[in-house]
């Protein structure tokens, strides 16, 4: 009796904490429509041509990001794998990278690139809406790149990354600058929360900003330690 109680009230307790994350209501319905069944071609040159900032910028961001050999490093939101990519250099052989993304066909795509490349230290995983699917403990860094306005569900999200990363692990945040007067109308309709926003949302999961380099003039940077 005594053990079936246990088991009770363990049972009460993981209810109890993940009722928040299962109650919590999509803050962006239909933002990743395009995203079901992409082309990998057509998307690498979206994401890959010289107009787009962290693109023209990608060798600064890699530097800032304090990459080192054999860190685990999550690419969230890896898409065509510009960042995978680079990280992999990074990390070396001891390393590893774990290119997330929702949809197969990018995780797949990234994966071929990879080997074409001769990265074996490249692992794909398809991740869902409320889960990156990494297992508890298993990063260093986790690199949301123009990605985090693309999370229906960001608490939940937001404790799958806390869970993956290792303690005193890292998360950086890059996405679009949302300020009236100086954002593009695209932006301004497509994203749909500013830096400071998305500090207090990141803030209240569990992390805190500990650094935010004046790096990009699109785009923000943002570096929070795992509390």
């Amino acid at each position: 009796m005594r053990r079936l109680s246990l088991h009770l009230l363990c049972w009460l307790l993981a209810v109890l904490a993940l009722g928040p994350l299962q109650a919590e209501e999509n803050v962006a319905p239909g933002i990743n429509r395009h995203y079901d069944s992409p082309d990998f071609a057509q998307w690498r040159g979206t994401f890959e041509q010289p107009g787009r900032e962290v693109y023209a910028r990608r060798l600064d961001i890699l530097a800032a990001s304090r990459v080192r050999p054999g860190m685990a490093v999550a690419d969230i939101g890896a898409g065509s794998g510009l960042f995978t990519l680079l990280f992999a250099r990074e990390v070396g052989e001891r390393g590893r990278v774990y290119a997330v993304d929702i949809a197969p066909e990018f995780v797949a795509g990234i994966a071929a690139r990879a080997r074409a490349e001769g990265h074996g230290n490249v692992v794909g995983v398809v991740s869902e809406q409320r889960t990156t699917r990494l297992a508890p403990n298993s990063i260093d860094l986790a690199f949301v790149c123009d990605t985090y306005h693309h999370f229906e569900y960001p608490q939940a999200m937001l404790a799958s990354i806390h869970q993956a990363l290792r303690p005193g692990g890292r998360l950086i945040v890059i996405d679009f600058r949302r300020e009236a007067g100086f954002s593009s109308p695209w932006v301004m309709g497509h994203v749909r929360a500013g830096a400071a926003q998305v500090i207090d949302e990141i803030s209240a999961a569990g992390f805190a900003l500990s650094e935010q380099p004046s790096l990009l003039r699109t785009n923000y940077f943002l570096t929070f330690d795992k509390r």
